[in-house]
């Protein structure tokens, strides 16, 4: 880590203070990289030393940004019950210090969590409570920078995969609507996320030649960036598809899917 020596200076606390918490904000980034890659080991030693550094620059909200990002690693390996526990540290960390906007972040990552544990209640709970933390939120109110990506689109995603994990079809849909209606360009890897969500409530939902149509479109996205994250999704998409194996559009979609999956990890 070419900051690490920087950290060995002597500064004023103000300094000290800015550049540990620069760091931690690279090294979960580092993380975040390692996690979505598929690197999931060295994604938690970065993670560990994020909390670290967060720490020695005294900066709770993120502190709780690092653990609500171990959260969601917990909860996309299928571990629920922790990601829960990490989700609820941040919280319980930044009652009173964080701003509303990161408190609704914060409680949406515990709905993912709960969601994947089989909650319900406990999930519809927390997403009712991030909602009302976002409604609260003003343009005026001191957001930390690293919170730039999150808004009602990220909540509407979010909220369309706890109901995909709670087998709703019906509110992934509706969620999954409100999240694809934004541009774009900038978050390429989250729109193919989404659409892989969306095919999903298709397929539970029935429709069968819109999964495939919502499938496709997943596997154009996914082709144009590197992340295993993606891959898996749209595996388990086809993995759900296999009953319907013979269908044209199924064949179809495995065929455009099959340079995908053969990629080198």
């Amino acid at each position: 880590m070419e900051a690490a020596p920087l950290l060995l200076g002597s500064y004023s606390d103000e300094v000290g203070r800015a550049l540990f918490g620069a760091s931690a904000e690279l090294t979960r980034l580092a993380g975040w990289m390692a996690f979505d890659t598929g690197q999931q080991e060295a994604a938690q030693r970065y993670y560990i030393q994020a909390l670290r550094l967060a720490r020695a620059a005294a900066d709770v909200p993120l502190g709780g940004y690092v653990l609500a990002s171990m959260s969601l690693q917990a909860t996309y390996r299928g571990f629920g019950d922790e990601g829960v526990d990490l989700a609820q540290a941040a919280l319980e960390r930044n009652r009173g210090l964080a701003t509303a906007r990161t408190m609704s972040f914060f409680r949406l990552v515990e709905a993912r969590a709960h969601a994947r544990a089989g909650d319900a209640q406990a999930a519809g709970a927390a997403l009712k409570a991030a909602e009302g933390w976002l409604e609260r939120s003003r343009e005026g109110d001191n957001d930390p920078t690293w919170l730039g990506f999150y808004g009602y689109d990220r909540f509407a995603a979010d909220a369309a995969e706890c109901y995909r994990d709670l087998k709703a079809p019906r509110q992934v849909r509706r969620f999954t609507e409100q999240a694809l209606s934004k541009p774009t360009e900038e978050f390429v890897r989250s729109h193919g996320l989404r659409l892989v969500v969306s095919a999903v409530a298709e397929l539970e939902s029935g429709n069968l030649d819109a999964a495939c149509e919502q499938g496709v479109r997943a596997v154009e996205v996914a082709g144009r960036i590197s992340s295993a994250r993606t891959t898996e999704y749209v595996k388990d998409l086809l993995h759900r598809l296999e009953p319907y194996g013979d269908e044209p559009r199924v064949v179809e979609l495995r065929e455009r899917a099959r340079p995908l999956l053969m990629a080198p990890a």
